[in-house]
């Protein structure tokens, strides 16, 4: 005699009735929790997604017509699955033959398609360590996931990471900004330094984007040369403005690559290294004269401004003057432009400003396990705070006019018709 299978429930009988709703109220006004663990919710989820189970292996047995079939049910799996509304305790049914493949949530899945891995995502990209995002989970959700299962997940970028440091680039960035900032990982037993090389540009369209992002031990203009060779293999051909700090070499590398480029040193930067030494009392005074120069109308203004400078500071501070004549044509490079040009390329302020972006998020942690950790998290620091540095260049249907009107046909083949 056959044995009588018992029907699977229907998800219509999961809308609790009036005294299941009662219980259900009563739980709230007791402060039971709605989710996590034995959660007013997560019970009433956890019915939903074994009726489910039980629908589609009806659905595959012919809809639990079993007469005449050799295929019919084989008891169950048990498992316990992550939700965003806590562990789950999910009963798949089995089939004779095996070849049931349930869909809801399949063999091998430890996790309902809930957005978990987005929510470990996010964690990370917002400074969290491995443990901080566990201890997160565990109070928010009540969800216990191991260190290794976050990991596996930020894993799952690097794929992402790698591509998107390989992808084509356009072929003009009419203002490039070149920086590094320093993070510590720890290698072979100790923390070393490891330096972070940023390039930031503006696109043809007045589209900011970071075109790169490269580690190696120490910042150098040798090392900047081989980024630079990397961008102009990935695709770019025009580039009319670096924006730099002082690293010694500079220009002449990035002359070497982009030859038709002018090369802007960050006047802000000037400012701070050649006042280092300036006393307190004489500083505002000091800098007050300084501005005169690079806010003249003209290089030659600017020339006479510096002169008079000289005039009122060189007895006490003359190794001012001449660190700005040292470097006067990298300084005043951006005198030869309108003042919409000029604000835009006198300071590598716009790459600081995504430098703090990250450290905003980074400033915790004391050291990184690895380069790739390192790599991981920033990329997806900056995936997450992509509003406050993607945006769009300010006035630049302006700027476009003078570009074309400087650089004519290298710059306006690139644009969009």
């Amino acid at each position: 005699m056959k044995k009588k299978r018992t029907s699977s429930p229907k998800l219509e009988t999961l809308v609790p009735d009036e005294v299941k709703r009662k219980e259900m109220l009563s739980r709230l006004y007791q402060g039971d929790p709605i989710l996590g663990e034995g959660g007013i919710f997560t019970e009433m989820l956890q019915a939903f997604v074994n009726a489910a189970l039980e629908g589609e292996i009806d659905h595959h047995l012919n809809g639990g017509d079993l007469s005449g079939q050799k295929n019919r049910r084989n008891g169950h799996t048990h498992k316990l699955v992550r939700s965003v509304a806590g562990p789950l305790e999910v009963k798949t049914p089995r089939d004779r033959q095996g070849d049931h493949e349930p869909k809801l949530i399949k063999k091998w899945e430890r996790e309902l398609g809930t957005g978990l891995d987005e929510i470990i995502l996010s964690l990370y990209a917002r400074g969290q360590s491995v443990e901080d995002v566990r201890y997160q989970l565990q109070q928010l959700y009540g969800v216990e996931v191991s260190a290794g299962a976050i990991s596996a997940v930020t894993d799952q970028v690097w794929n992402e990471i790698v591509e998107w440091q390989q992808r084509p680039l356009s072929g003009c960035y009419p203002v490039v900004y070149l920086d590094a900032v320093v993070f510590k990982v720890r290698e072979d037993g100790r923390v070393i330094n490891k330096a972070i090389y940023t390039i930031y540009g503006v696109n043809a369209e007045g589209e900011r984007d970071i075109l790169g992002l490269y580690l190696n031990e120490t910042e150098g203009s040798r090392q900047w040369g081989l980024i630079l060779e990397d961008i102009k293999r990935r695709g770019v051909e025009e580039v009319f403005f670096f924006c730099v700090d002082g690293l010694k070499g500079f220009k002449e590398v990035i002359q070497t690559v982009f030859p038709r480029s002018i090369v802007q040193r960050c006047v802000v930067h000037m400012i701070r290294s050649s006042t280092r030494f300036v006393s307190d009392k004489d500083i505002k005074a000091l800098c007050a004269d300084l501005r005169k120069v690079y806010t003249s109308a003209n290089r030659e203004q600017a020339s006479i401004a510096l002169e008079a400078f000289g005039q009122r500071w060189d007895g006490q501070y003359k190794e001012v003057r001449q660190k700005w004549a040292e470097n006067w044509d990298e300084l005043m490079a951006f005198m030869d432009y309108q003042e919409d040009i000029r604000r835009m390329i006198y300071t590598t302020n716009p790459v600081e400003a995504l430098h703090r972006v990250m450290r905003k998020v980074t400033k915790t942690k004391g050291a990184w396990n690895s380069d790739k950790a390192l790599l991981k998290q920033l990329y997806l620091t900056l995936q997450y705070t992509e509003k406050s540095w993607k945006r769009n260049a300010y006035n630049w249907k302006v700027i476009q006019r003078e570009l074309i009107d400087q650089f004519g046909e290298p710059y306006s083949r690139w644009l969009e018709i």
